[in-house]
């Protein structure tokens, strides 16, 4: 039996893995990078390990360290999470010939499945050699051969981008899973992203745990995930089931892992085999009442299944909350969350489930993913999950960086993902403006007047409210929208913009208004003095009366959206250049992810300010294109 587990990865599956050996007794061990060191799932276990030597992004890829820091722990097993080191059969071989128990399938199942051309090649389909791709083959999808999350992977449309898009894909799998062999294959268009679950034990039984839609996708990374797969055909789902339970035994499969496939024109094509556990896992355990953690436990201390699976209940659906802008091309943010909470969400059975990595009070930084949170519901039918998890991301306290809260709670109303015939994978690329650039609902309107009358009472109460021209509004902007009002003799307000407003009470952390009869509570939270304020689910930016005229850039300057890391600099790009609308210039790499930085326009480069390897701060001044217009002025 196993007594002391170490899990070898970070943030939220960590936590998830040591919530299950809690109810387990089971000890726990943590590891953690320099930039971990106060990470929550260092302060969630039992004792807690640093890994030495690299740079935070390689850390967790030293093999050979955490089997030494389960070993000075006094651990017996070692879970790997998902990412990083989960898919290295050369890593579960160092776990087992260190006389630990690996938590995971066979390492030469691993390697028979976890590489995507192994695992191709052993059902017979060849991948396309690069060299052999032609126009006609076009669009073609570069991908990692190993590690998944769509690291490694992108869609090339025209040949003369490929062998840039190689190396870009190639540079990005060895940063994020330590191994930089990519492949391309077919790439089809819109098609469904549907998973089956599958559970084995040691004694060749073989479970299909249900299937999961994961869809909704951005830059190739699953958004929302749901169990059941919705508006399947019952004969399709069956042979879904049969090929991923043949490809488990094929290899001896034993723990938890799944099989994924691209639902097109009513056919299923195989995609990958995870050899690990998924980040949506928690929609299955919902579904059929388990605890996966806890069974690929037991099925590692050797313990067999029952026969049949437990049969399934209801929908369940997860979404990923992201410390990223989706309206700025997804771009990553850091800095400190001052909270998450889910008032909504308190425990299985009734609202929803939180699985995070973060807590309130935590700083989002650079190295690693974004992903705060997992947030899941369950529901008897697909219709009241749907509504219940909107309702309880839209309720949520989330208040730091931005995030891409709106966008969930916009997808989940959205009449397009309502209806399974609609589901796809392009359904961002057709719906994100619509989704991001939506008209901003009244009660934002309201929000900021609310933020106005807060402030305006926090400064009475400091300075007393005396003005010399009481009869002038006074005036705050947050975003579009424009707050006007007027302190009254008796020490009220009243609103003169936007009309219709009635101020019941105004305190510095909360404002009722009455708006067209309906009296609402507007909860204010204020941090620092970086003019974000979160007005319920609404987070807000004041804008400042007079700009500071140094942070005005000149027409033309390019900045860091996101800190990061400089990785690379286009070849031969110097100052001088003629550069063309949409030319890649350079690239930053943020939590495992590079991003293209292009020119905005035809022009001159005047500037260039970034080198390989540089530190940037979000906003720093990476180079300047003189576009023609500004020429000709």
């Amino acid at each position: 039996m196993i007594g002391t587990l170490l899990v070898a990865n970070r943030g939220e599956i960590a936590c998830r893995v040591f919530r299950t050996c809690r109810e387990l007794g089971i000890a726990t061990v943590a590891v953690y990078s320099d930039a971990d060191a106060g990470a929550l799932h260092v302060r969630e276990a039992d004792a807690a390990v640093r890994l030495p030597g690299a740079a935070p992004s390689e850390t967790y890829l030293r093999g050979d360290a955490v089997v030494r820091a389960a070993l000075a722990a006094g651990a017996d097993a070692v879970h790997p999470g998902y990412g990083f080191l989960s898919e290295n059969a050369d890593f579960a071989r160092a776990v087992e010939a260190a006389g630990l128990v690996w938590i995971g399938p066979p390492p030469a199942a691993i390697e028979a499945m976890a590489s995507k051309t192994r695992a191709k090649e052993l059902l017979g389909i060849a991948p396309l050699a690069p060299a052999d791709v032609t126009e006609a083959d076009l669009p073609v999808l570069v991908k990692a051969a190993a590690g998944g999350g769509g690291r490694g992977m992108r869609v090339v449309r025209e040949l003369a981008l490929l062998e840039g898009e190689l190396k870009a894909a190639s540079a990005e799998a060895a940063s994020a899973f330590g191994d930089g062999e990519v492949f391309v294959e077919p790439y089809v268009e819109n098609g469904r992203h549907v998973e089956v679950q599958i559970l084995a034990d040691g004694q060749g039984t073989v479970w299909a745990l249900g299937t999961r839609d994961c869809s909704l996708q951005r830059r190739h990374q699953k958004v929302i995930e749901e169990c059941p797969a919705p508006g399947l055909e019952p004969g399709l789902v069956d042979s879904l089931y049969a090929t991923s339970v043949a490809a488990a035994k094929a290899v001896g499969y034993v723990g938890a892992g799944t099989v994924e496939f691209l639902i097109a024109d009513g056919r299923a094509l195989f995609l990958e085999m995870n050899t690990r556990l998924q980040v949506e896992h928690p929609v299955t355990e919902e579904v059929f009442g388990v605890d996966l953690v806890g069974l690929q436990i037991a099925v590692a201390e050797g313990r067999a299944l029952p026969s049949e699976p437990p049969a399934a209940y209801g929908h369940a659906i997860e979404a990923r909350l992201y410390a990223e802008d989706p309206a700025s091309g997804w771009t990553p943010q850091a800095g400190v969350l001052h909270a998450l909470e889910f008032p909504g969400a308190v425990g299985v059975g009734t609202t929803g489930r939180v699985d995070a990595g973060y807590a309130s009070g935590d700083s989002i930084g650079v190295h690693y993913d974004a992903m705060l949170a997992k947030v899941i519901v369950h529901a008897p039918t697909r219709p009241e999950a749907l509504r219940k998890l909107a309702h309880t991301l839209d309720t949520a306290r989330v208040h730091g960086p931005v995030t891409n809260r709106s966008l969930l709670v916009r997808s989940l109303r959205h009449p397009g993902f309502h209806d399974p015939a609609l589901l796809d994978t392009g359904f961002y690329e057709r719906n994100l403006d619509a989704l991001t650039k939506a008209p901003a609902a009244p009660g934002e309107a309201y929000a900021a007047v609310a933020a106005a009358l807060a402030d305006a009472a926090g400064r009475r109460g400091r300075f007393g409210g005396w003005r010399n021209l009481a009869s002038q509004d006074q005036v705050k902007t947050y975003g579009d929208h424009e707050a006007r009002y007027r302190p009254t003799r008796d020490g009220g307000y009243t609103v003169t913009a936007p009309v219709g407003v009635t101020v019941v009470s105004v305190a510095p952390d909360r404002v009722r208004l009455e708006v067209d009869g309906v009296v609402r509570d507007f909860p204010v939270d204020r941090y620092g003095d970086g003019g974000i304020v979160h007005v319920g689910p609404h987070r807000l930016t004041a804008q400042p009366r007079f700009p500071d005229p140094a942070e005005q850039r000149a027409p033309g300057s390019l900045l860091a959206p996101m800190p990061g890391t400089v990785v690379r600099v286009a070849d031969g790009l110097a100052v001088g250049d003629p550069v063309a609308a949409g030319q890649p210039l350079l690239w930053l790499e943020a939590m495992k992810m590079e991003h293209r930085v292009v020119a905005p326009a035809s022009g001159t480069l005047t500037a260039l300010h970034a080198a390989p390897g540089r530190q940037v701060e979000v906003g720093a001044l990476l180079a300047v294109v003189q576009t023609d217009a500004q020429e000709d002025q």
